[in-house]
C-alpha cells in the first residue's frame, strides 16, 4: 500500500506539474499575468512569490492549478487573459494538454530507446527447431520469406504465422551474400506457428524516435476510439477508472518494475491530454470550443453565463468522478 501510494503522488505530480507549467509558460510567452501557480489542492503548506506570481505547494497531492489575470472575471488590466487574442487564448489553453502529449511522447521514445526495438536480423537460433536444421544462423538478415519483402521483424512474425505450408523459403543476407534457405514450420497446440529464432533488438535514437511517435499515435487512436464508442454505446463503461482505479494501477505496474511505472506514466500523461481537450464544459476543451465560437461569430458569450456553464460541467464531471470512484472502491479496495 505504501508503495502504490508513493508512486501514485509520484505519478500524478509529476503530470499535474507539466500540464500547470504549460500553461503558465504559455500565458507568460504572451504576455498574460499568472497571479497564481498551485500544485495539489486545499490549504497551502508552502508558498512563496517570486515576482507577480505566487507559488504554492498545497495540503492534498492531486491536482493542482494556474490562476491567470481575467481568466474568469472581467479585468481592465492589459496583461489580462480576457484582453488578449483569440489565438493567443487558444494557445494558453491548448498548451497543458500540449504538454501531456509531448511528455507521454518523449516517454515512449526513451522507453524504445532503451528497451531497444527487433529489427529483421537473428539474434538467436534456439536448438533444436527447424532454423537450426535449416542451416540459419546468428547475424543473418531476413530478406524475403516466401518471396514476400521483409522489412521489419514483425513482418518475419506475420509471414511465418500466416503461411500454411510446412516448408517455407527464406531469403538471407550473411557476411553481404544473398543466400536462401528451406525451413520446417513449427506449430504449437495453440495454432502458433514458429521457426525457433528470436529478433535483434537495435537501439537507435533516430529510429526511436520515429516508433515512439508510431506508439503515440497508435495510442491516441485506441483512445478516441474508446471515447467515440462511449458515446455510441460500443465501448464498456467498466474500463472507465477514476481516481482510486488510477492509484491501484499505478501500484500493480510499480510492483511490476520501474519501467511499467514509466510506460504506465506514458498512457496517464496521454490520457490526461487528450481528455482535458474534450469539448466539454470546465474542461480545456469546452474553453477552447468558446472561443473559437467567438472567434467565427465575432461575438463574445457573456462571462456570467460562460461562466454559468462551466459550472454546470464542473458539477457533472465532480458527480460522475464521484460515481467511478464509488464502483472503483468497490472493484478494487472491496
Amino acid at each position: 500500500m505504501f508503495l502504490t501510494i508513493i508512486a501514485a503522488i509520484i505519478v500524478f505530480g509529476i503530470l499535474v506539474s507539466l500540464h500547470e507549467l504549460g500553461h503558465m509558460a504559455a500565458a507568460k510567452s504572451v504576455g498574460i499575468r499568472v497571479n497564481q501557480f498551485a500544485l495539489g489542492m486545499g490549504p497551502p503548506i508552502f508558498k512563496k512569490k517570486k515576482g507577480e506570481t505566487e507559488y504554492s505547494i498545497r495540503l492534498f497531492p492531486l491536482g493542482g492549478y494556474v490562476k491567470l489575470e481575467g481568466e474568469d472575471e472581467d479585468s481592465s488590466d492589459e496583461r489580462s487573459f480576457n484582453n488578449k487574442s483569440i489565438p493567443a487564448r487558444i494557445f494558453v489553453l491548448a498548451s497543458g494538454s500540449l504538454m501531456n502529449l509531448i511528455f507521454a511522447i518523449v516517454i515512449l521514445i526513451f522507453l524504445v530507446f532503451m528497451m531497444g526495438f527487433p529489427v529483421n536480423e537473428i539474434e538467436e537460433v534456439i536448438p533444436g527447431n527447424p532454423a537450426e536444421m535449416a542451416g540459419l544462423q546468428k547475424g543473418d538478415v531476413i530478406l524475403e520469406i516466401e518471396g514476400q519483402p521483409i522489412d521489419s521483424w514483425q513482418d518475419v512474425l506475420n509471414a511465418i504465422g500466416k503461411t500454411t505450408k510446412d516448408e517455407i523459403q527464406i531469403t538471407i543476407e550473411r557476411n553481404n551474400e544473398i543466400q536462401s534457405f528451406t525451413s520446417k514450420v513449427n506449430t504449437d497446440e495453440n495454432g502458433k506457428r514458429s521457426i525457433g529464432v528470436a529478433a535483434h533488438l537495435e537501439h537507435s535514437l533516430f529510429k526511436s524516435i520515429s516508433e515512439g511517435f508510431k506508439l503515440a499515435f497508435a495510442m491516441i487512436g485506441l483512445m478516441l476510439e474508446f471515447i467515440i464508442g462511449l458515446f455510441r454505446g460500443q465501448s464498456s463503461t467498466a474500463d472507465v477508472v477514476g481516481p482510486v482505479g488510477v492509484f491501484h494501477l499505478v501500484g500493480e505496474a510499480a510492483r511490476m518494475g520501474l519501467v511499467s511505472v514509466i510506460s504506465f506514466t506514458a498512457m496517464i500523461s496521454m490520457n490526461l491530454g487528450i481528455v482535458n481537450l474534450l469539448p466539454f464544459p470546465a474542461l480545456d476543451g469546452g474553453r477552447l470550443i468558446i472561443l473559437i465560437a467567438q472567434g467565427i461569430t465575432g461575438k463574445r458569450i457573456d462571462p456570467d453565463k460562460e461562466g454559468y456553464i462551466h459550472f454546470i460541467g464542473f458539477v457533472i464531471l465532480i458527480g460522475l468522478t464521484l460515481l467511478v470512484t464509488f464502483r472503483d472502491i468497490e472493484r478494487f479496495i472491496l
